[in-house]
C-alpha cells in the first residue's frame, strides 16, 4: 500500500504505451549513434570513425545525465520528438553524402 505522498511523487509510467515509448527510445538512440559513426567514417575515414565513436559515448552520457537513465520508463514526448527528429537528419545527412 502506498501513502498520498508516495503517490503524489508519480512512479514510472506502465503499460503498453510506456512501453513502446521505452522501445522507440532504444530503437532511435541506437540508430542516430550508428547514423553518427557512419558519417563520421565517410567524411574522414577511421579517424572519423573514432570521432564518432566519442561522440556516440559523449551523447549517451548527456541523455543518461538528462534523464537519470539511458532507457527511461517515462521519457518525456517532447525528448522522443526530438530524438527522432535528429535522427531523421543525420539519416539525412548521411544519404546527401552518399
Amino acid at each position: 500500500m502506498t501513502s498520498p505522498s508516495q503517490r503524489a511523487t508519480g512512479s514510472p509510467a506502465t503499460g503498453p504505451a510506456a512501453h513502446a515509448k521505452t522501445f522507440a527510445t532504444a530503437a532511435l538512440l541506437t540508430f542516430a549513434c550508428g547514423m553518427l559513426v557512419l558519417i563520421g567514417y565517410v567524411m574522414v575515414g577511421g579517424f572519423g570513425f573514432f570521432l564518432g565513436l566519442v561522440g556516440t559515448v559523449f551523447g549517451v552520457l548527456w541523455w543518461k545525465d538528462l534523464h537519470g537513465t539511458v532507457f527511461p520508463k517515462d521519457i518525456p514526448a517532447k525528448s522522443l520528438v526530438i530524438l527522432a527528429a535528429s535522427a531523421a537528419a543525420l539519416f539525412g545527412l548521411a544519404v546527401a553524402m552518399a
